[in-house]
């Protein structure tokens, strides 16, 4: 009887024991003493706050690039020139409307120049233009003309006043002022502006040619804002070679016939005195138109 208990016992402690190894099994393996689970979940930290400071964008310098290299225009001749009116804002027509010659539009007073260093051709100190008779060779007032060192001769017309000390043979230096701007002549009714001209030398019967043969607004172009050394020399002698020194008159050659002398023909006293010496006289045109 107690040996049939003991067996029932002894297989209740197998049993248990059994189970004692399954469940040590379950929880844990590896070293001894060191617990095979699963570490406790690790929750990260708050983001690290920033002490450094960071510049924006456009704060941030940048390099400087160099300063373009200015490269002087080509030199197109051995002459150089200066823009006719000195140190007043101009304009000035840049097309053919009847000569080839150009208005500069400037105020009344402003300086006249030499484009060039040259000797003076002509001075005509005296308005002898009367809308009565309107003489050709009377249309530009008041005027000088000039034969530059290149051998192109330069008119400036319309002018208030002539330079002191101005005739015939003196020599002058580009940027010497000839004449003030004004409006005399058949300007008298316009606005102060210089008649700018471009032609070669002739006798002074020759007033055609004086007042204007080569089309000047590229030339001033250039002497104004870009090329100083740009010369109409070439444009002039390969003209006066086909057309001849001393062209016919084609253009606004004849004046008029008044009968009778009218308010507008009443001369100032200043006009009444001797002309000024202009030019050299001796060449006289073939016809008289």
């Amino acid at each position: 009887m107690r040996s049939g208990h003991f067996g029932q016992l002894t297989g209740w402690v197998a049993v248990a024991g059994t189970l004692l190894a399954v469940t040590g099994c379950a929880q844990g393996t590896g070293v001894a003493g060191v617990s095979a689970s699963s570490p406790a979940t690790v929750r990260p930290s708050a983001v690290p706050e920033v002490t450094g400071t960071i510049p924006p964008l456009e704060s941030q310098s940048r390099p400087q690039a160099e300063a373009p290299v200015k490269v002087p225009p080509p030199k197109l001749s051995k002459y150089e020139y200066v823009f006719p009116v000195k140190d007043c804002k101009t304009t000035y027509q840049r097309r053919l409307l009847v000569l080839p010659k150009t208005t500069v539009w400037a105020a009344q007073g402003c300086a006249f120049v030499a484009p060039i260093g040259g000797v003076v051709d002509e001075v005509n100190a005296k308005n002898r233009w009367r809308p009565s008779t309107d003489k050709g060779a009377d249309r530009e007032g008041r005027f000088v003309t000039i034969v530059g060192d290149d051998g192109v001769r330069y008119l400036g017309g319309h002018l208030d006043s002539v330079a002191e000390g101005l005739a015939p043979g003196v020599k002058v230096k580009a940027g010497q002022v000839l004449g003030r701007v004004g409006k005399s002549g058949n300007a008298r009714d316009t606005g102060a502006n210089l008649y700018f001209a471009i032609s070669w030398k002739t006798g002074p019967a020759y007033w055609w040619v004086r007042r204007g043969m080569i089309e000047p607004w590229d030339y001033l172009d250039a002497w104004a804002t870009g090329n100083k050394t740009y010369s109409p020399r070439e444009a002039a002698f390969d003209l006066r070679k086909r057309l001849g020194e001393t062209p016919p008159c084609r253009v606004q050659c004849k004046g008029r016939t008044a009968p009778q002398p009218t308010n507008d023909d009443k001369k100032p006293k200043e006009d009444e005195e001797p002309p000024v010496i202009i030019g050299d006289p001796t060449t006289t045109p073939a016809t008289r138109l």
